[in-house]
């Protein structure tokens, strides 16, 4: 692993499944969050660095700003933990509400990403931009995935049969046709942050441009106690 150069005041903190974690000063004196490891992947800490700023652009809902990216770390503006309070859940909604708005230029990669693959974890999938949400979706997001878990066992042949079957469907399935929207891409508790205000920050993004219902499934599906009030507030919110 990597830390900046110059880097002091050197603390361990927890991190996600892959990364290690510090807090430290910077050599110009700011207080910093560092995220590392060893041999992580080509453009991984760009292409983070990436979806925060651009959903930071949409004006709507906090993010950690970035202060330093390398191939190796990536250093953002610290966060003070706290809870998520019932307003903080309803001004999650709303930010997330806004956030869809702001929209993207196509399905898939956004604007100031890294070219190649997007990496969600340990996952690459594709992410070339498209200007057809049920075709992007199911080339560059279920079959790919669903061919990495066959491959490793976790998915039977009659589930590989029955996703390919789905993706066959898509079209007649996928609802309404809407514009795309600017998506967090990985809305899980772990992934909403609150300060010690309790309001909500949004940090480790797989950001691009998608149907927003993929950041409302994951956040009412897996976004712990506060997840379904923040979703029911984002669709109050999106009208």
């Amino acid at each position: 692993m990597t830390l900046p150069s110059g880097a002091t005041h050197l603390r361990r903190v927890g991190a996600g499944d892959i990364n290690e974690a510090f807090r430290l000063i910077l050599g110009d004196g700011r207080e910093a969050f560092v995220k590392t490891r060893a041999a992580p992947g080509p453009d991984e800490y760009a292409a983070e660095a990436a979806g925060l700023i651009w959903l930071a652009e949409a004006g709507a809902i906090r993010t950690p700003a970035v202060l330093e990216v390398s191939v190796s770390y990536l250093a953002l503006e610290p966060i003070e933990q706290g809870l998520l309070s019932a307003p903080g859940a309803e001004e999650l909604g709303r930010g997330l509400a806004l956030t869809h708005a702001a929209g993207a230029a196509a399905f898939g990669r956004h604007e100031g990403a890294p070219a190649g693959p997007a990496r969600l974890g340990a996952l690459e999938l594709p992410n070339e931009p498209a200007a057809h949400w049920p075709a992007f979706y199911a080339a560059c997001r279920l079959e790919p995935a669903a061919r990495l878990a066959h491959g490793r066992g976790a998915l039977t042949d009659r589930g590989m049969a029955l996703v390919e079957r789905l993706c066959g469907r898509i079209d007649a399935l996928a609802g309404p046709a809407e514009a795309p929207a600017r998506l967090h891409g990985d809305l899980w508790s772990d992934d909403v942050m609150a300060d010690s205000g309790g309001r909500p920050w949004l940090i480790d993004p797989f950001a691009y441009g998608g149907h927003r219902e993929v950041d409302l499934a994951m956040l009412r599906l897996f976004g712990g106690s506060y997840g379904a009030s923040a979703e029911r507030a984002a669709r109050r919110y999106a009208g």
